[in-house]
């Protein structure tokens, strides 16, 4: 049975992947109530591990002070359930793919990337092509997310949310690829990187493989 994690790390990991979200955002991401999720932000704010902008856009960010406690309260966890291995493999699995990744997104936006053509989706084949191309990174890391969500109940969001990516493209909705500020394929693959590299203290900018 999945391990779940308490409201208190999953609170401020949610913050962390979000990089900017208001309590709702937070509460929906793993289904916790919008009453501890605002009592948990509150007393990261106080502790100046958080901070509260009200603005054009009203939401909480993690402070830097914020993104170590993040990274020690899961270091903890995964080590208490001596869990590290097995995320570790996870990672090395998903990074093998990043990359491709990458690249899938970038010919989404640039058919002729010599020419710097914009791909301005007036192709169906084209973009067919790209969307079965990404329909084999979802073969892929579908059972990656399974074997992280089978032991860290935290981890079991992102297969779903990759599905209803995928399922919204092939629906016709093509911002469902890669629009940022939305639950788009590249914004869930986006997240999930994140948090494996949250989940076991490596820095984006020093990561191998990238």
């Amino acid at each position: 049975m999945p391990q779940a994690s308490s409201p208190d790390v999953l609170a401020l990991h949610g913050l962390r992947l979000k990089g900017f979200a208001d309590v709702p955002v937070i509460a929906g991401l793993y289904d916790l109530d919008e009453t501890i999720v605002s009592e948990v932000l509150s007393k990261a704010g106080e502790a100046e591990l958080a901070m509260f902008r009200d603005g054009r856009r009203t939401g909480w960010a993690l402070k830097p002070a914020g993104r170590i406690e993040n990274e020690r309260l899961l270091a903890a966890e995964l080590d208490g359930l001596e869990l590290r291995a097995i995320v570790q493999s996870a990672y090395d699995r998903f990074l093998a793919k990043n990359a491709a990744m990458l690249e899938v997104c970038t010919q989404w936006q640039v058919k002729d990337q010599d020419a710097q053509l914009l791909n301005d989706h007036s192709d169906p084949a084209y973009d067919e092509s790209v969307i079965a191309q990404l329909a084999e990174l979802d073969e892929y890391v579908q059972p990656i997310c399974a074997e992280l969500s089978d032991e860290l109940d935290r981890f079991s969001v992102y297969g779903p949310r990759f599905s209803t990516a995928l399922d919204k493209l092939r629906a016709g909705e093509l911002e469902w690829f890669t629009k940022p500020i939305m639950e788009s394929y590249h914004t869930v693959w986006f997240e999930l990187h994140e948090d494996l590299l949250a989940t076991l203290g490596i820095d984006r900018a020093t990561e191998q493989g990238h």
